[in-house]
């Protein structure tokens, strides 16, 4: 690179070539080698840093993600006439819709990509399923208007589909801007009454997100406390932390004011964290004489630089379109650098949400969860109902059979208790295996919804989902095993056949309480069957009730707690490019997600880095 020596002129200090004698240099030509070589060190310089955070962004947006979340972006707002067409032709080299009225109809995204190695100027317009992309400069504005008609109707309407278009060119910055349709006061024919009221509320659809760097443009000649955007702006930015004004129109400005512009610009009226930046675009006579944007650019330079008050604003990088131009990519990737560490926690955050509703009763799927659990366990119920029939039967052979099969020394009459234990254990086991199929399809259905929900929030986000559905397995395979256990334990404790007396009498009696009774009278072998069936109708209630309690707080409440919280422990440093790599195999057998994986491969790793 060329080295540059400084010298001072007419108050300004200007670079030279150091192979050069400074006094041969003329005052042109000596600011063309500065601009020549001070765009060589922006860009080689800023864009290695800037490039990766806005691809990142740029894919993360092209995959649909900023429909769950807000992205950083910069979005321009400004009243009718205020100049923001010319910023934005300024910025990105080209000429858009301009007229009077509403202009800007549809949002448009703005994306300015900077090519390296002499590849010519391109274009790629896209909406809705339409892309177009074409070569030639003169063509967008053609292209803007068709998309907006197409989108909003032929006329003066507003629409809030998003347009986007990527210019790819040698000559811009690497920047993604969102331009809004002016803030309009009074309908003009064929507007509908509350079209003022349309704007406004699509306005701040995109600048009340605390992701988005407000971009307000006012003109210098008029009092920019009655400004309607910057109104708009200091409400949903009320510090100012994030909103960044561009004064237009400084040539316009009467005598006498110039010190009131300067007071704004260094933040004395209304104080901007991100504050103020003069610039001045092409007014309508060069746009009528078609002046070259590269020539209104060095004009522009050279109004700054000559004008008596605001040449001061040059040193403070306050002025020109490429001081604007190089604080907008600067203030968006340090934007994106804070946003960073929150996209992911949103996106999981997002997931979480469901779960948990989800385990509370909420339908959060196609299927209401609860409704197919309350019907697998009425069918667990039903179960147990139809196991009383053969119970009863069972019992009732047992103490027909008693004296040829079971007494032992005991005199006729009296019988022995523990073969009757004996058989109700017996008949107690035939139940575990039922109650472990109930088990399993509850872990299957529980599995399925849960699946069906990192569908839903990982559509965008193969490598989520992928390890979503592993953990989902892992830990209702861990789940159903706790649950298994549980369900082993519960019926090893019914071998105690066990209930209490008043419990127990109470079945035995249909009563609603239990009062003194002659236990005698039950005292007698033909009462056994009874007195068992009464104790059979305990222990289903109780197993009626406990299992799906237990399958319930394992596979479902249980599990929705372990899983969010394994997932947000992917914010803690776990390899997310690994966990991709590792589980993405069944996605690549779906050809129509092959690109997008790719996509989100490179995102992910940009991503690794930043965080």
């Amino acid at each position: 690179m060329t080295k540059l020596l400084i010298y001072k002129t007419m108050d300004q200090w200007n670079p030279v070539d150091s192979d050069e004698e400074m006094p041969s240099l003329t005052e042109e030509r000596t600011w063309k080698i500065f601009n020549k070589e001070m765009e060589g060190v922006f860009h080689g310089q800023l864009n290695e840093r800037v490039r990766p955070y806005l691809d990142l962004i740029d894919s993360l947006r092209l995959m649909g993600i900023d429909e769950d979340l807000a992205l950083p972006a910069i979005a321009v707002i400004g009243d009718q006439s205020s100049g923001k067409s010319s910023v934005l032709e300024a910025l990105s080299g080209v000429t858009l819709p301009r007229g009077s009225g509403i202009v800007t109809r549809c949002p448009l995204m703005l994306k300015l990509r900077k090519l390296l190695g002499g590849v010519q100027w391109k274009a790629i317009i896209s909406y809705k399923d339409t892309s177009t992309e074409f070569s030639d400069p003169s063509l967008v504005e053609q292209y803007v208007v068709a998309a907006q008609n197409e989108l909003a109707g032929d006329g003066v309407g507003i629409c809030d589909e998003l347009i986007s278009l990527e210019i790819m060119s040698p000559e811009v910055c690497d920047l993604t801007l969102i331009d809004l349709p002016g803030i309009a006061r009074v309908p003009v024919k064929g507007q509908p009454e509350d079209i003022g009221d349309q704007i406004k509320r699509l306005i701040l659809s995109f600048i009340e997100k605390s992701e988005t760097i407000n971009l307000v443009v006012v003109p210098c000649n008029v009092d920019i406390a009655t400004t309607e955007a910057l109104k708009m702006a200091q409400e949903v930015d009320p510090d100012g932390k994030r909103t960044l004004a561009i004064l237009t129109k400084p040539d316009l400005i009467d005598r006498g004011t110039e010190k009131n512009v300067l007071d704004i610009v260094h933040n004395r009226v209304i104080p901007l964290s991100k504050g103020y930046i003069v610039v001045k675009c092409r007014g309508q006579q060069q746009i009528q004489d078609k002046t070259p944007l590269a020539e209104a650019t060095r004009m522009e330079r050279d109004f700054f630089r000559q004008h008596k008050y605001f040449s001061c604003l040059l040193n403070e990088d306050k002025a020109t379109t490429q001081c604007l131009a190089t604080k907008l990519t600067q203030d968006l990737v340090d934007h994106i650098k804070k946003a960073l560490p929150t996209l992911s926690e949103q996106i999981l955050t997002l997931f979480n949400d469901k779960i948990n509703n989800l385990s509370a009763g909420e339908v959060v799927n196609e299927e209401n969860l609860f409704v197919i659990l309350r019907s697998h366990f009425q069918k667990w119920s039903d179960e147990l109902k139809c196991s009383q029939e053969s119970f009863a039967k069972t019992m009732q052979d047992v103490e027909k059979e008693y004296d040829l099969k079971h007494r032992g020394r005991e005199l006729p009459g009296f019988s022995d208790y523990k073969v009757f234990e004996t058989v109700v254990q017996r008949l107690m086991m035939k139940l575990l295996s039922p109650a472990l199929e109930t088990l399993k399809v509850i872990r299957e259905t529980v599995q399925v919804q849960f699946i069906d929900v990192s569908k839903t929030c990982f559509s965008n986000y193969p490598f989520l989902h992928c390890v979503a559905m592993n953990k989902i397995d892992k830990i209702q395979s861990k789940q159903e095993t706790k649950v298994e256990e549980r369900i082993r334990e519960q019926f090893q404790m019914e071998q105690l056949v066990y209930t209490q007396d008043t419990i127990y009498f109470k079945s035995l009696t249909k009563m609603e309480d239990a009062t003194p009774v002659n236990w005698a009278d039950y005292d007698s072998r033909n009462k056994y069957p009874d007195m068992f069936q009464a104790y059979y109708e305990i222990v289903i209630q109780r197993l009626a009730d406990q299992i799906p309690m237990l399958i319930r707080f394992f596979l479902l409440k249980q599990s929705a707690r372990f899983l969010c919280s394994e997932m947000l422990s992917l914010m803690e440093g776990v390899d997310l490019e690994k966990a991709l790599c590792e589980s993405s195999d069944g996605s690549r057998h779906r050809h129509d997600l092959k690109s997008r994986i790719e996509r989100l491969s490179l995102a992910q790793e940009k991503l690794s880095r930043f965080l």
